[in-house]
C-alpha cells in the first residue's frame, strides 16, 4: 500500500486496492489527480486539456454504484490520460494540432472499454501533431518538458502521456506507438512501455493507426500496472485491420516467474550510421549481467536485422495524408505537416499496399532472432534526451534525421509487429532516466511481461520523478 505521507503517487494496482476496499472513493483519486496537474502541469506542459467536470460526475457516479452493492471493475476509480490522437466523447480529438474543431461525438472504443473496467479519464495529452516525430513539440502547444530535467525532451510522440505518469499526476495514460512512441518517451522519463502486438488493441472507430505501423497501449511505472490496462483494453472489434493472435491473461503472466530464457543481446542499431551513447551501450551489458545471475542463458547475438526503410517510409506518409485527408480545416495543419503531406503525394494506394507486402517480408526476417532465442535486448533508444527545440525551423527531412537517434531501434519493430518494451534502468549520471528494449516473438507479450517483472523486482527503478 502506498506511503500515507505521499497519497497522490498511487499505482493502478495501488488505487484500485484503495478504491474496492472502500479506504479511497474514485472522487477522492480524482480529486487528487487534479491536484497534482494543478500543481505540476504549467511548467510541464503534459496536458492538452483537463476535463475536470466530467471527470468528477464520473467518479461520482463509480462511487454511487459500489454504495448501491454493484462490483468494481478491475480498474475502479483510476484516473488517466487519453493521447490526443484518441476519440475522448466532448472534447476535440486534435492530433496535436489545431486542424480540427468539433468535439468528438463518442469514445473510441479503447476508452469505452477503460471507462467500463472503472477507470476515469481525467483529460487528453500533448503530442506533436500527428506523432510524426518523436519529440513532443509544436507551433500550437509548445514543448513539452522532461520532468527529470525540464531544459531535455521527454521524447515522443507520446509525450505528454509519458510526463503525466511519471510526475504521478496519473497512475497511468494512453499512448500510441507506430515508429516508437510508447518506448521512446518511456525510456526519456523512467516509465515501462510495451508496444504490443500489431492487432492486439482495436483502432476503432479507426480500422488502423498508420496502417501496420501503429498500435495504442499504456505507459506505466509499473509492469503489473501494464498488464492491468493491457487486460482491459484488449481485443478487437469488427472492421479492425488486424489482429493478434490468443495469449491467456497478462496479468497472470506478469504474476509468474519466466522459467530460463534464452536471451540474446546486442548493441547494433538497426539504423546505418547511428551509434548508441556509451551510457546505453552500459545499461545493455548489465542488464545481460543481472539477467544470467537470475539463472537465463545470455549471450550476445547477431540479429540480421533486415532493412525496415522501404516498408517504413510508405506507410509514415500514408498514415500522415490520411490523417490529414480527415481533418476540418487542413490549412491549419503546421507547415512541417503540410510539407510533408505534399512530400508523401507519391504515396498512391498502390504504392502503400506494396509497402505493406514489404512489411511481411521484413517481419519474416526480423523473426529469424528468435529461433535462437526468447528475447532480444537491445538499447530502447541510441542517444540521450536532446534539448527541447530539436525540431525547431527543420522541415520534414531534417526533422526525420533528427529523429534517428531515437527511432534507430524501435521502429524495426513497428513494420515488424512484435511487441517491444522499454524497460527502466533507473538513472545515469547525467540525472536523467536509462532504460533497455526487451523485444518478443509474434505474440510474445506474456514472456516480456514476465521477465520485466523479474527485472523490476531484481532492480527497483524511482518510479516518480522529482517535483
Amino acid at each position: 500500500m502506498t506511503d500515507p505521507a505521499r497519497p497522490l503517487v498511487r499505482t493502478v494496482a495501488e488505487t484500485v486496492a484503495a478504491t474496492t476496499a472502500g479506504t479511497l472513493t474514485a472522487r477522492a483519486a480524482v480529486d487528487e489527480s487534479l491536484a497534482r496537474i494543478a500543481r505540476l502541469d504549467a511548467d510541464l506542459n503534459a496536458m492538452s486539456v483537463v476535463l475536470a467536470e466530467r471527470a468528477r460526475a464520473d467518479a461520482d457516479a463509480l462511487d454511487a454504484a459500489r454504495t448501491a452493492g454493484e462490483p468494481a471493475g478491475p480498474l475502479h476509480g483510476v484516473p488517466l490520460v487519453i493521447k490526443e490522437e484518441v476519440d475522448v466523447e466532448g472534447a476535440v480529438t486534435t492530433f496535436g494540432g489545431d486542424a480540427n474543431s468539433t468535439p468528438a461525438a463518442a469514445d473510441a472504443e479503447l476508452v469505452r472499454r477503460l471507462r467500463a473496467a472503472g477507470a476515469v479519464v481525467v483529460g487528453k495529452t500533448t503530442m506533436p501533431e500527428f506523432g510524426a516525430f518523436p519529440y513532443t513539440e509544436s507551433v500550437s502547444r509548445g514543448y513539452t518538458r522532461n520532468p527529470w530535467d525540464r531544459s531535455r525532451t521527454p521524447g515522443g510522440s507520446s509525450g505528454g502521456t509519458a510526463v503525466a505518469v511519471a510526475t504521478g499526476m496519473v497512475p497511468a495514460g494512453i499512448g500510441g506507438d507506430g515508429g516508437g512512441s510508447i518506448r521512446i518517451p518511456s525510456a526519456c522519463c523512467g516509465l515501462f512501455g510495451l508496444k504490443p502486438q500489431r492487432g492486439r488493441v482495436t483502432t476503432a472507430p479507426h480500422p488502423h493507426l498508420w496502417w501496420a505501423l501503429g498500435t495504442a497501449g499504456p505507459l506505466t511505472r509499473t509492469v503489473f500496472d501494464s498488464a492491468l490496462v493491457y487486460d482491459a483494453i484488449r481485443g478487437n472489434v469488427p472492421g479492425d485491420l488486424y489482429t493478434a493472435g490468443e495469449t491467456g491473461s497478462f496479468v497472470e503472466a506478469a504474476r509468474r516467474e519466466p522459467g530460463r530464457l534464452r536471451i540474446g543481446w546486442s548493441t547494433k542499431a538497426v539504423s546505418l550510421g547511428v551509434r548508441p551513447d556509451p551510457v546505453h551501450v552500459r545499461a545493455v551489458r548489465d542488464t545481460a549481467r543481472l539477467l544470467t545471475d537470475l539463472g537465463h542463458d545470455v549471450r550476445e547475438v547477431d540479429p540480421r536485422y533486415p532493412d525496415p526503410t522501404t516498408a517504413f517510409i510508405p506507410q509514415f506518409f500514408a498514415g500522415i495524408r490520411t490523417e490529414a485527408d480527415g481533418m476540418e480545416h487542413f490549412a491549419r495543419l503546421e507547415r512541417r505537416t503540410r510539407q510533408s503531406y505534399r512530400l508523401g503525394s507519391w504515396v498512391t494506394p498502390r504504392v502503400r499496399d506494396w509497402a505493406l507486402r514489404q512489411t511481411e517480408k521484413v517481419s519474416a526476417k526480423a523473426d529469424r532472432v528468435f529461433q535462437d532465442a526468447d528475447v532480444l535486448l537491445t538499447p530502447a533508444i541510441a542517444h540521450r534526451p536532446p534539448p527541447v527545440g530539436i525540431l525547431d525551423g527543420r522541415g520534414t527531412v531534417r526533422s526525420s534525421l533528427a529523429s534517428m537517434p531515437a527511432i534507430a531501434y524501435a521502429a524495426l519493430w513497428n513494420v515488424a509487429g512484435n511487441p517491444a518494451a522499454s524497460l527502466p534502468c533507473g538513472l545515469a549520471d547525467d540525472g536523467l532516466p536509462v532504460a533497455v528494449q526487451l523485444v518478443g516473438p509474434t505474440d510474445g507479450e506474456p514472456v516480456l511481461l514476465s521477465l520485466a517483472a523479474q527485472v523490476e523486482a531484481a532492480r527497483p527503478w524511482p518510479l516518480v520523478a522529482p517535483e
